[in-house]
């Protein structure tokens, strides 16, 4: 058995499930595993020529997997009787050494970052929106709330995780500190979040957040993840035979920065939309602003037209095809890279497992900022989780500006917007009032 020093992470978590799970025996050379996540089992084979299981990583690697592990550390702990030359006969049993593993934290910068972010997420919210137009006022009455206001104080909601009305102190110390002109009714607020033309800023914000860590970003993984909604709905399940209510959730797919977790890039689906018709939107806005080298995604993603777009970009895709996939196609890209992965799986997962940086984004982004939406109407939903990904790309600035220590600004970088932009003119009458 491997000792503590030789454990990879797959051996480790082998390792748990042994130690956590029943693994129990089917006949004279299957073993039944759970898996880790409790979503199902797998079916470990052991033999003279080798050993084999049904799960998916052993099948895109063909190497041991966790599971695999597991069994073996469970062989290792049988028990061995031994009878002694005098006649007593002993039982003993070998247990594998638990391991525990650490990671590298910079402490002080992790801390100081922590214990200053609402701080600098206020600055630097009030930076990013600041050269945002509102669009012209003719006429008496009300004046409309300015539009970087708007923008500041929907996102400062949505960080702060409060219904609109606890959260109108977190406003008023804003105001006081000179981040918005005055302080919005909360009512204001939940109109802005409607507003449409909301959206394409909303957009452009994120890519400008995300463009301070474009010198240290060049490795990219795309996935998609669910946020939840207020709403339910109903659908006839036939393996229980009745109907079921579940809660109705929106899509929202991110284009993520590796190295730093950064959403360079996102857009919003219903929840049932296919991932890989959204590869090209995020591809393609990426690469106007950042050196992409490289670009890792799951099966999901796999057809000609994106492993063409991602090398069309000058990057390299690491993309794994399906089972059912062959090598002698009619398009030479898709040939050459399946090849490419058949042949040299080691070096492939190295760079397709970097894929994995988009799983803890998006339960950063849920531990922090929220996995449920607050808003009724779609438009409304659709500007909240955006919002939530602005706010997630501040915590990252804040994050590096400690870590790095970069010093982000956004002022050369906000595009102007036009006052008499024909899409903002007309929704600018519906703006909430102070």
């Amino acid at each position: 058995m491997a000792t503590e020093a030789t454990l990879d992470e797959r051996q480790q978590r082998g390792l748990v499930i042994a130690a956590t799970s029943k693994i129990t025996k089917r006949g004279n050379e299957t073993w039944i595993v759970p898996s880790q996540s409790l979503n199902g089992k797998y079916a470990v084979t052991v033999t003279a020529e080798g050993k084999e299981c049904t799960c998916p990583d052993f099948e895109l690697r063909q190497q041991p997997c966790k599971h695999i592990y597991a069994v073996q550390y469970v062989l290792f702990r049988e028990q061995v009787t031994e009878t002694k030359p005098d006649g007593t006969v002993t039982t003993t049993t070998t247990e594998a050494a638990s391991v525990r593993v650490t990671y590298a934290q910079n402490w002080p910068a992790y801390n100081a970052a922590q214990t200053t972010e609402k701080d600098h997420f206020c600055r630097l919210m009030r930076d990013l929106v600041a050269n945002i137009p509102t669009p012209a006022q003719k006429g008496a009455g009300r004046r409309f709330i300015p539009m970087p206001d708007m923008i500041f104080s929907a996102a400062f909601k949505v960080y702060s995780g409060f219904s609109a009305r606890r959260f109108m102190s977190d406003m008023r110390e804003a105001a006081r500190n000179g981040f918005v002109s005055h302080t919005p009714c909360y009512n204001s607020i939940f109109n802005a979040m409607a507003l449409e033309a909301m959206t394409p800023i909303l957009h452009d914000l994120i890519k400008i957040s995300s463009k301070p860590l474009a010198a240290i970003e060049t490795q990219f993984a795309v996935d998609s993840t669910g946020i939840g909604t207020q709403q339910f709905y109903r659908h006839y399940s036939a393996k229980y035979g009745h109907d079921q209510m579940n809660r109705d959730n929106i899509k929202v797919h991110v284009m993520v920065g590796t190295k730093t977790n950064v959403i360079a890039a996102a857009t919003v689906t219903k929840r049932d939309a296919h991932d890989a018709p959204e590869f090209k939107p995020l591809v393609e806005a990426v690469s106007r602003d950042f050196d992409v080298q490289e670009v890792s995604a799951d099966k999901a993603y796999s057809s000609y037209a994106n492993l063409e777009l991602v090398e069309s970009k000058g990057a390299t895709p690491y993309i794994p095809f399906k089972n059912y996939a062959v090598g002698h196609t009619k398009n030479t890209t898709w040939n050459r890279l399946f090849h490419f992965f058949s042949l040299n799986r080691e070096e492939f997962l190295p760079h397709y497992h970097r894929r994995s940086n988009v799983e803890a984004t998006f339960s950063m982004l849920k531990r922090c900022i929220g996995d449920t939406l607050r808003s009724k109407t779609r438009v409304a939903q659709i500007n909240e989780a955006l919002l939530m990904v602005i706010c997630h790309n501040i915590r990252c600035l804040i994050h590096e500006m400690y870590e790095l220590g970069i010093e982000p600004t956004f002022e050369k970088l906000c595009p102007a917007i036009p006052a008499a932009t024909p899409a903002l003119v007309p929704v600018a009458q519906q703006l909430p009032l102070v």
